[in-house]
């Protein structure tokens, strides 16, 4: 299993980049970072700098839309910082939350989500591809690399997943929703000739490293209660579209019944002040919250249901001390030890 960092780029942009580095430093393969540029620092800047201070990670928008930017700057960027840097990009992109919201604007259909992913991906290879009637290529770059992973909560959105997606980004960490959604995904996948065994599947939820005591636990749960919050958007638009009584797991959305409205100002922020519909229960399932043994025994679980990567969110007031107890003891637990060539 690889371990990512979910980021926002708040001011100072520093701070950003030392945290990524910290990462790196513990063992992290990847640094994703927030994509909404009206409520946070523009990414693709502040991606360059943690390119340009670290080696190894790889880095990339958790997650970019093809509403508020262009299909085709949004893979120029990519292929710039992949000569730069060394292909060390990857690109998460759904619908469109936050960043398109803000602005009073809609998610953008699936059709162009999945028309946006092909531009993406070809151009950000280095590859020709058709677009408005015109065959375009970047003449400057030469053997470009981009994965690019899809965001889905929905049965459709699930669905375009496993057809195109190179990997699949599920933002909570609840055992039976993410074995509904990865089975849903890999039977997409084999429905059109693909193996999913090729797919990336990432969970993505709020990790807290604590004590176990009930002081302990109260202070993580209320850290991390924004999460129930910012899952409950996309929730409830699941529940407009296909009713309460779809195939969509209950355990997803049945908490939404009391969510009364939702201020983008305080969207992912630990302090978030109208998320008091969302029940401490499903806190801890969405999240991966405890001592090292327990996240390790969740990871675990996530792990046999074929999750390849957990990248953990870190908008709480314990992000070093969380990184340095997975540097030391949750990531080796869950990595297989490098076997000496002789």
């Amino acid at each position: 299993m690889d371990f990512g960092v979910v980021l926002q780029t708040n001011p100072p942009a520093a701070r950003t980049v030392q945290l990524s580095q910290l990462a790196e430093a513990h063992g992290f393969s990847h640094v994703w970072t927030f994509d909404s540029h009206l409520l946070w620092q523009e990414p693709y800047v502040v991606h360059s700098a943690i390119l340009g201070a670290t080696r190894r990670v790889t880095v990339g928008p958790f997650v970019t839309n093809p509403a508020t930017r262009d299909w085709t700057v949004t893979a120029s960027t990519f292929a710039t910082l992949n000569e730069m840097y060394g292909n060390r990009t990857i690109c998460g992109i759904g619908r469109g939350d936050s960043a398109v919201r803000v602005t009073n604007g809609r998610p953008t259909t699936l059709k162009a989500l999945r028309e946006s992913i092909h531009v993406i991906r070809e151009l950000g290879n280095s590859r020709a591809v058709e677009y408005n009637g015109a065959t375009l290529q970047f003449p400057w770059s030469r053997g470009s690399k981009l994965d690019v992973w899809v965001a889905a909560y929905g049965p459709l959105a699930l669905k375009l997943t496993g057809e195109v997606g190179d990997g699949f980004i599920l933002q909570l960490a609840d055992l039976d929703i993410a074995e509904w959604m990865i089975t849903t995904v890999r039977q997409a996948a084999e429905n059109v000739g693909r193996d999913p065994d090729e797919i990336a599947f990432c969970v993505a939820a709020p990790m807290y490293i604590g004590d176990d005591t009930p002081e302990s636990r109260a202070h993580m749960i209320e850290q991390c209660r924004w999460f129930g919050g910012m899952v409950g958007n996309h929730v409830a638009d699941i529940v407009a579209k296909y009713g309460e009584g779809s195939d969509v797991p209950a355990a997803l959305t049945d908490y939404i019944a009391g969510r009364t409205g939702y201020d983008y100002n305080s969207h992912g922020k630990s302090n978030n002040d109208h998320v008091d519909f969302v029940p401490d229960d499903i806190v801890e399932r969405f999240c991966v919250l405890g001592t090292a043994e327990e996240h390790i025994a969740k990871l675990e679980k996530l792990r046999a249901l074929g999750v390849t990567q957990f990248a953990g969110y870190l908008q709480h007031d314990n992000k070093e001390e969380t990184m340095r107890v997975y540097g030391e003891t949750v990531i080796p637990a869950l990595t297989p030890p490098v076997t000496a060539k002789r």
